[in-house]
């Protein structure tokens, strides 16, 4: 009797389920879906790592098992970021009207399924027969769902292959593909349509940051020389851009650099880019501190400590009189003060962002202002130093912007490096 009073309770909620869309008709914003599937990806996340914990416990796994399927969770995790921040962009449910119809036909064909399913499969000592092995059980359930979501993407991507057919000029549709084909595992495919992409609108950040996260996957999660051009070239457009800063968090996570994947996953959060799941990467975060075994008030502690073992080259920047004359009176600017190599790649080892209003001012470049770990102010002996008021609010040296630079300055340098903004961009 408790078994049908069960099953009809679920048979009754799995009718509500089907008739609350007539009853309650709404709009679905593409963000809401998105923060939907964000939410239910940090519930999986937290839900597998408990049950990966308890079998650790329990000696299911040992140490090295244990330790690689927190890794591969983690993967999961911060793939899951960029693929649902993708299709949530393309996702836009318009209001419908529903008719009662399509909900009565489902109801009646639910109840006739339920009843004949249980006359041909079903009798209370099958159907509540204990499984004789329940680790078996879970595996098969985690196979199954592994499967299903495979299925989902694979059906994606044959939706996104057609409309691109009819759409070649789609960048959005491209994009999406690419992040698609990363997320089964078809790098190489995933990098042809993100080049695809660069092809309609150039060279941007995140897409030149998407493709360095398919090579990186492609060689198996390890930063090679081309994936590091691709993570220079991201970074010298934007220092913030949130597919490089989550490939370089995620690495160093791995790595068990934890406080340097802090450090670039509080980049995207600080920059507070739309696309992407806050509150999945303070929950990285946060796992981070945890394992460093730290305060989250000590970070920036730990963070400039060791930035003051590096080398420091004090910068005091001003304006000449005529092109302060020149200023006053418009908006206030933006004033870049970067170094970067003598020689080879241009990437900032270096860099500040100011607005021309505080000038003069004297500064400090360090190695916490660095684009990546492995270039930065301690891995020259000499650097070119530049300060550049930004006519139009872009990184670079531009035409119309004006500039001061010092050029061959020792990165062991001790007196104070003086700056004056002087010489217009021709």
């Amino acid at each position: 009797m408790e078994f049908l009073v069960i099953s009809l309770i679920f048979l009754i909620l799995l009718l509500l389920m089907v008739w609350r869309p007539f009853f309650k008709q709404k709009t679905e914003e593409a963000h809401v879906v998105g923060n939907i599937r964000d939410e239910t990806n940090v519930r999986l996340y937290h839900e597998h790592k408990k049950e990966i914990e308890k079998d650790y416990r329990e000696g299911g796994i040992d140490e090295e098992n244990y330790q690689y399927l927190l890794s591969e969770l983690n993967n999961t995790l911060l793939q899951d970021i960029e693929s649902t921040s993708a299709q949530a962009t393309n996702t836009v449910s318009a209001k419908k009207t529903y008719s009662p119809l399509w909900p009565l036909g489902l109801s009646v064909f639910i109840i006739f399924f339920t009843v004949v399913l249980y006359n041909k499969q079903g009798s209370y000592r099958v159907i509540t027969q204990v499984p004789s092995s329940h680790g078996q059980q879970e595996t098969m359930s985690q196979e199954e769902r592994l499967k299903q979501r495979e299925n989902e993407a694979m059906a994606h991507i044959i939706k996104l292959q057609d409309h691109i057919d009819s759409n070649l000029d789609d960048s959005e549709a491209w994009y999406n593909l690419g992040q698609t084909y990363v997320a089964v595992g078809a790098f190489d495919e995933a990098i042809d349509a993100f080049n695809q992409v660069i092809k309609i609108e150039g060279e941007h950040a995140d897409l030149l940051g998407a493709i360095a996260q398919a090579i990186y996957y492609k060689n198996g999660q390890k930063i090679t020389p081309e994936v590091q051009t691709y993570i220079d070239k991201a970074l010298a457009l934007d220092s913030n851009d949130a597919s490089t800063n989550i490939l370089l968090g995620m690495h160093n996570f791995i790595a068990q650099n934890y406080q340097l994947s802090i450090n670039y996953w509080q980049r995207v959060i600080d920059a507070n880019n739309q696309g992407v799941n806050i509150t999945a990467l303070k929950e990285a975060v946060a796992e981070a501190k945890n394992r460093l075994g730290q305060s989250t008030g000590s970070a920036d502690n730990t963070t400039q400590a060791a930035a003051e073992t590096g080398p420091q080259l004090t910068v005091s920047v001003s304006l000449s009189d005529e092109i302060t004359k020149q200023l006053a009176g418009g908006e206030d600017r933006i004033v870049f003060i970067y170094a970067v190599p003598t020689t080879g790649q241009r990437m900032p080892l270096a860099a500040i962002k100011i607005k021309a209003s505080d000038l003069p001012k004297v500064v400090v470049l360090n190695n916490s202002q660095a684009m990546s770990p492995a270039n930065n102010l301690a891995s020259v002996e000499q650097v070119h130093v530049y300060a550049v008021v930004s006519m139009q609010g872009g990184v670079g040296i531009k035409p119309g912007d004006y500039k001061a630079q010092a050029l061959s300055v020792d990165v062991n340098r001790s007196e104070t490096l003086e700056l004056v903004v002087d010489s217009l961009v021709e």
